[in-house]
């Protein structure tokens, strides 16, 4: 089992910038391929990056040079990086963490983006 808290979420304006942070509590967090989704009303959850344990990151099209994901075993922590924010970043963001059958849910953390 791991548990996971988001945090860093707020009220920024376009072209602003966000960090957002996962801390996780369970399990071998180094074990684990985390990643970030991001969802808005009355829409399917959404992809935005990923980072394997060898840290390998991966992106959205959407979020590409703009976003940056990072991880540090030794605090079981995963970060998201967000800047030159658009008002289509506007979501709740949820930290996931990955091993084999095994998927785990944060409770999300609200972005938005508006002047």
């Amino acid at each position: 089992q791991v548990q996971l808290v988001e945090s860093g979420g707020g009220l920024v304006q376009p072209g602003g910038s966000l960090r957002l942070s996962c801390a996780a509590s369970g399990s071998i967090f180094s074990r684990y391929v985390m990643a970030w989704y991001h969802q808005v009303p009355g829409k399917q959850r959404e992809f935005v990056a990923t980072i394997t344990t060898a840290g390998i990151t991966i992106y959205a099209d959407s979020v590409k040079g703009r976003f940056t994901i990072s991880r540090d075993n030794a605090k079981s922590a995963v970060y998201l990086q967000m800047n030159s924010l658009k008002p289509e970043d506007t979501a709740v963001y949820y930290c996931n963490a990955k091993l084999y059958s095994e998927s785990y849910w944060g409770q999300g953390t609200q972005v938005t983006v508006s002047s």
